[in-house]
């Protein structure tokens, strides 16, 4: 009696070995990334002196392509290369200019920049001791230069671009984002030298009209295993 006894402990023991195991090794399997390469495109949008109020009132198309540095779960750094398409015209709105002159442009911009991302929850997979989420949102703010190419002139302005999102892991290592940024431009001919100064109110630096924003779908994708415990070797 004694004997079957351990022969069906044995059984039990070895049927809740090959229970575990895959979950054991499914967890030993979960890594973390320390970079992401990622692709979105999306819509575009112009708020300055043929448009004060709509940002989406003449939409354009936006592209671009990113790289980010993830720190840890919260934080990461990113770097965004983006091209986009504005256009603008008065006569859509109810502004009158002096000599009720109308005003149209059409334009396209390349920005480059770079930007500091925070999500509010820990983002990732597995971990469960670190009470990650599979999505979160995230705000983020940098810089930039953008590129202008209106009215057959190229014009160069620095950039602030802020962002706010919201990402979701659909694997552990591709994410699907959403993200809607609103970037001011310090310079008055994003849409052109002839749509500056139009109130005879001369700009600067700081003191001019010119946004632009995007509102853009992206997937990415993570590399770079993340060392989790390093032993050092003297």
């Amino acid at each position: 009696m004694m004997h079957r006894a351990n022969i069906k402990s044995l059984i039990v023991a070895i049927l809740l070995v090959i229970a575990v195991a895959p979950v054991v090794r499914a967890e030993q399997e979960v890594e973390s990334y320390k970079f992401d390469f990622g692709a979105g495109v999306g819509m575009s949008g112009y708020l300055g002196d043929v448009n004060t109020s709509n940002v989406f009132h003449n939409p354009g198309v936006a592209a671009n392509v990113s790289f980010r540095y993830l720190i840890d779960n919260r934080w990461a750094i990113r770097g965004l290369l983006s091209a986009e398409s504005l256009s603008g015209n008065s006569a859509d709105f109810e502004n009158i200019f002096p000599e009720n002159q109308s005003y149209s442009f059409k334009s396209w911009i390349y920005d480059l920049g770079a930007r500091v991302e925070f999500n509010f929850f820990n983002y990732g997979i597995g971990e469960t001791y670190k009470r990650l989420r599979r999505w979160t949102p995230y705000l983020s703010v940098g810089v930039g230069v953008t590129l202008s190419s209106a009215d057959g002139s190229m014009f160069v302005a620095p950039t602030v671009p802020m962002s706010i999102g919201v990402k979701y892991k659909l694997k552990q290592r591709l994410n699907l984002g959403l993200e809607m940024t609103m970037t001011k431009a310090f310079g008055d001919h994003l849409d052109g030298k002839d749509l500056s100064d139009l109130y005879g109110i001369k700009s600067s630096f700081l003191k001019n009209t010119d946004w632009f924003s995007t509102l853009t779908l992206s997937i990415s994708y993570e590399f770079g295993p993340r060392c989790v415990v390093c032993h050092r070797i003297d």
